[in-house]
């Protein structure tokens, strides 16, 4: 499939065209062609955004043919009931095409209905940043989430262009994260983990390992031993899965500490939140392609963790990003 603009029209806020070499459902056949999920498409077609052949498109099963013109835009992003911002977060990289930040525990990504608290989204905002809108009018610029109690690395997109290229990125695998996470027993050994996740059918606040399920695939690697049988370990993601790590970990039969969702034993005031960290992420500049990486400083609470049961050379040592990639080569 082949992009190409209208006339005049360079922003991706504006009209863009796409002749298609594929035949199929719209939702499903746009989706592809602009990497974003089939419920976005939806809600551009919901909302009258997107034509066929000079004429608006309003149903989701619209059968596409091979050479159809489709006509889309997305709309500009629509301010927010100003939300009271009492906390700031750390910038890592910033220019016009994409900002990364390192978030901490506690802060939601995007709003929500459930969501009553501001959110990283509500900052941005708050902050002036410009931000994408391919992912709907809650999650303006946000490519990809963290859990709520899950600190670390997030890349947020400022363009649409930005967005579509990023979410690429994800798609193939050229866009990734390595985690650190404490664990409360030692892996008997590196291992990969390939188990499908969805709903727990018993518990809708929880994800499990389902035959049902979407697939997933996690890498673990062993990095050293602390006190009390706790463990540092590594995690590569090779799909993106709510809550894959975790799920993983517990068909594993071990835990992440402060994980009482998914079966770690402790009391609230001894370990406060998950201790899950997105650490370092790589992907390819949206605009020029070269190779970047990011690396998002421990949050203190973490820190105070190594120091009373790790041995802090050793760590420091074993969570050196030049020595990262080399754990996952096969």
């Amino acid at each position: 499939m082949t992009l190409i603009a209208g006339s005049g029209m360079i922003s991706l806020t504006k009209d863009k065209m796409i002749i298609l070499k594929k035949s199929g459902r719209i939702d499903k056949v746009l989706a592809e062609a602009l990497s974003v999920s089939r419920n976005q498409v939806e809600k551009l077609i919901r909302d009258g955004l997107v034509g066929v052949n000079g004429k608006c498109v309003n149903k989701t099963s619209h059968k596409l043919i091979e050479g159809d013109e489709v006509a889309y835009r997305f709309k500009e992003a629509e301010k927010r009931e100003a939300q009271a911002i009492d906390f700031d977060v750390e910038i890592l990289y910033e220019d016009e095409q994409m900002m990364v930040v390192n978030k901490p525990s506690g802060l939601v990504v995007h709003p929500a209905p459930s969501v009553k608290e501001p959110t990283l989204v509500d900052w941005l905002i708050h902050k002036g940043v410009s931000l994408s809108t391919v992912s709907g009018e809650e999650r303006h610029g946000i490519v990809h989430r963290i859990d709520k109690e899950t600190t670390g690395a997030l890349v947020i997109a400022k363009t649409n262009e930005a967005h579509q290229k990023l979410s690429e990125q994800l798609q193939d695998k050229s866009m990734g994260r390595y985690y650190l996470a404490m664990i409360d027993y030692p892996l008997k050994e590196n291992c990969i983990v390939e188990k499908p996740i969805g709903r727990n059918p018993k518990n809708r606040l929880k994800m499990d390992v389902v035959p049902q399920g979407k697939a997933a695939k996690t890498a673990f690697v062993k990095l050293a031993e602390g006190k009390g049988n706790m463990e540092l370990i590594i995690a590569k993601l090779f799909t993106g899965r709510t809550h894959q790590i975790r799920v993983h970990l517990q068909s594993l039969g071990r835990h992440i500490l402060g994980d009482d969702l998914y079966g770690f034993k402790s009391k609230k005031d001894t370990i406060a939140r998950v201790k899950l960290h997105a650490y370092l992420l790589y992907l390819n500049h949206p605009s020029s392609g070269e190779k970047m990486e990011f690396v998002a400083p421990l949050f203190n609470d973490m820190k105070i963790l190594f120091s009373k049961n790790f041995n802090e050379e050793e760590i420091k040592e074993k969570i050196d990003p030049d020595r990262i990639n080399r754990y996952f080569i096969s």
